[in-house]
């Protein structure tokens, strides 16, 4: 079990739908080469306890830092204004491990509607997706405008999950962690009808304080809360929509041994059992060998503790313009490591990983401008960085 500084941060599956998202797995292996290098530029230092970079898609060009502390910090041109776009650190608690402010998402209309949305650890611990509106001023939120959309207990201070994420759907995703503690002994993850250990997806455009998508895989039976997009998951820090394809990633955090990356392909059902607490990654985890792997999606990559670190922080399939080589690569990296690497599809059912840098810093999230630029958080000394293409 590791805590934020060590980060750890920090439905019903049918045979059809195996077959539609099986894809062949690829171990880690620094010695492939995917013909790309990168490097990382400095944006901005000085922030304190940087867990999330967003962009507001309004056209402003503006960048959205999230710091754990509670506040979102705008960046303009390089220049970092004085005063934060929102600051609601009266209402979390971010002094303990993986808790904190950990997202922001902005509505897809957001350029019309001013309408975004936060994940945080409150005052108690649980876990809150609330929704904020912009003032009359477009650098600062209006603090009175707040609705909160879903509060869920959690009686531990790890495993959190943390991001929010507006789908090619225009739906609401959020995933959250198992509830803490080591082993998931809650059993939430296979446990369909708790919404710990899941990725939810949220309408939050109908409904009162929003309205559950008529193809969730449990929007009309009982055998799972209607919320539940997919489970089996131990603590997501970080998903993300390939802009592209519409496919999900899911970095998803291990127990003791193993890291891994979930990809659902678009237009797949929800309702995908990720495995947690049967595996970790690959490996039985719930009894050491022969556990029943029916009906459980397994990882397209995975790594091992040890000298590539101990908690995997997921990260963009690139989209920008800027570096032509680093288009469709999907980043992640490691927190305890500072190891980045980059992983593209080969073909339709093969997945070559291979590691890009090492020792960047505490990477605890990515981020993306609007431009689809891929931005980097290190947690621990308070720096954003740009991810750049480097000079052969």
């Amino acid at each position: 079990m590791r805590k934020f500084p060590k980060l750890e941060v920090l439905v019903v599956v049918v045979s059809a739908l195996l077959i539609v998202h099986v894809v062949t797995r690829a171990n880690q292996n620094n010695s492939q080469n995917l013909g790309i290098n990168i490097d990382v530029q400095k944006v901005i230092d000085g922030i304190d306890q940087p867990t999330f970079v967003a962009n507001a898609g309004d056209g402003s060009g503006r960048i959205f830092i999230v710091e754990k502390t509670g506040r979102i910090r705008i960046l303009n041109n390089g220049q970092l204004a004085a005063t934060p776009f929102l600051d609601v650190s009266g209402l979390i608690d971010s002094g303990q491990s993986e808790r904190g402010l950990l997202s922001v998402a902005f509505h897809p209309d957001y350029k019309t509607n001013g309408l975004f949305y936060v994940y945080y650890t409150a005052t108690g611990g649980d876990v809150t997706i609330a929704r904020y509106k912009v003032s009359s001023n477009p650098d600062v939120a209006d603090p009175n405008s707040a609705k909160i959309l879903l509060t869920v207990t959690h009686q531990r201070i790890n495993h959190n999950g943390g991001q929010l994420e507006f789908g090619p759907d225009g739906y609401l995703y959020a995933g959250l962690g198992d509830g803490g503690g080591g082993g998931d002994p809650d059993h939430n993850g296979q446990n369909p009808k708790t919404l710990l250990g899941k990725l939810l997806r949220l309408d939050v455009n109908t409904g009162d304080p929003y309205g559950i998508p008529a193809d969730n895989p449990f929007a009309t039976n009982k055998q799972g809360a209607p919320e539940v997009w997919a489970y089996g998951l131990r603590n997501p820090w970080r998903f993300s929509f390939d802009s592209a394809t519409g496919d999900l990633y899911i970095a998803d955090v291990g127990q003791n041994l193993y890291e891994e990356v979930d990809v659902q392909k678009a237009k797949t059902a929800g309702g995908l059992n990720y495995g947690w607490n049967t595996m970790e990654a690959t490996h039985c985890y719930s009894q050491s060998v022969g556990c029943n792997q029916d009906g459980l999606i397994l990882p397209v990559t995975e790594y091992a503790h040890g000298d590539d670190g101990c908690s995997i922080t997921g990260g963009y399939v690139y989209r920008g313009k800027q570096f032509k080589d680093l288009v469709g690569t999907y980043f992640f990296s490691d927190f305890c490591s500072g190891k980045i690497w980059g992983m593209q599809q080969d073909g339709t059912s093969t997945w070559k990983v291979a590691q890009l840098m090492s020792s960047v810093g505490g990477i605890s999230s990515f981020g993306q401008d609007e431009a689809g630029e891929i931005y980097v958080c290190d947690l621990n000394k308070g720096i954003v960085y740009h991810i750049v293409e480097k000079a052969s």
